[in-house]
């Protein structure tokens, strides 16, 4: 099967249709899917919601019309089951927590593999286990299905990364010398696949994010980097595919940061998703912690010219 929807390119055709149209919401663990299924609500869309075995928020399923557990490696089984309550139109957000996928004492039978999931295992993902690759398959399998996969970032606009310093704090001399320096290798890793972030202090790399995330990142950046005040750089990849995967930050990751010695979070602007932004936005304040939003000007030199005051006063 040629995989026309895996090249990566978001057109408006992958955006959310008018409600009252139903979305299914194929959810795994974390604060993104149940921000996604309000956002629906609110706009009038019946959600169906798919929770991965062992994986989704308890408060998931109330925000839903509908709701089925389904396993993980039983990917074929995802489109027939949207397809037969009608649904034609799926977003697929949240994070898969290894560590609760290995003490579910239910895991081999929840995660038995269907035969559609064995068989791009031999044929395809054995090879490239890439974030991509695996959307790729992902798309292809519900579409088979009659169901299209789309831009997870289309219900949440207002909670993307802004241009501009979206705290009232503004970066140090430093720290603006260090985004300018690591940008431009950021952009390098992302394209590579990499990872999404990296750490930098002084013009030096602390460390590049790996399969660890972000979190784990940051624990190892503030055991290299005793002396606070290191910056944290975070994007996506020129052409990154929305439908899964898009960078994320939120709370956890503001605290995390301050508490490791990080004093500045440089994102992606319009590519990183920051869960639930205001309050996001008002901890970092309160915990020192300066951010800004970077433009696709920046990387070419040319530093985006934003009154602090403004940015944080829409952003909240």
């Amino acid at each position: 099967m040629a995989r026309s929807t895996s090249t990566g390119q978001i057109g408006s055709s992958l955006h959310a249709p008018p409600p009252p149209t139903a979305i299914g919401l194929i959810a795994g663990g974390g604060g993104l899917p149940i921000l996604i299924a309000r956002s629906l609500k609110s706009q009038g869309h019946p959600v169906h919601g798919l929770g991965l075995a062992s994986q989704y928020e308890p408060e998931l399923p109330s925000l839903c019309d509908t709701f089925r557990e389904v396993g993980l490696l039983r990917i074929g089984a995802w489109g027939r089951i949207l397809g037969k309550l009608g649904v034609r139109h799926a977003i697929m957000v949240g994070k898969v927590d290894k560590a609760k996928l290995m003490h579910d004492p239910w895991r081999l039978l929840k995660n038995i593999p269907d035969w559609r999931t064995v068989k791009a295992w031999y044929q395809h993902l054995r090879f490239d286990k890439r974030s991509h690759a695996v959307l790729g398959f992902v798309a292809d399998e519900l579409d088979r299905c009659g169901v299209r996969l789309l831009d997870s970032t289309g219900p949440i606009p207002d909670q993307m990364a802004s241009v501009g310093v979206m705290t009232q704090r503004q970066p140090t001399p430093d720290q603006w010398a260090d985004i300018e320096f690591i940008w431009p290798l950021l952009q390098q890793t992302l394209r590579l696949d990499i990872g999404q972030s990296i750490a930098v202090r002084e013009r030096d790399v602390i460390a590049v994010e790996a399969v660890e995330g972000t979190d784990r990142m940051i624990e190892r950046t503030g055991k290299l980097c005793r002396m606070k005040g290191w910056t944290l750089c975070k994007g996506a990849r020129i052409g990154h595919d929305r439908r899964s995967d898009v960078p994320t930050v939120g709370l956890n990751t503001v605290k995390n940061l301050a508490a490791n010695g990080g004093r500045c979070l440089a994102l992606a602007a319009g590519d990183v998703i920051m869960l639930d932004k205001a309050e996001m936005i008002r901890t970092a304040e309160r915990l020192g912690v300066t951010i800004v939003g970077v433009s696709g000007d920046f990387a070419a030199g040319r530093r985006a010219e934003v009154p602090p005051a403004e940015v944080a006063t829409g952003a909240v």
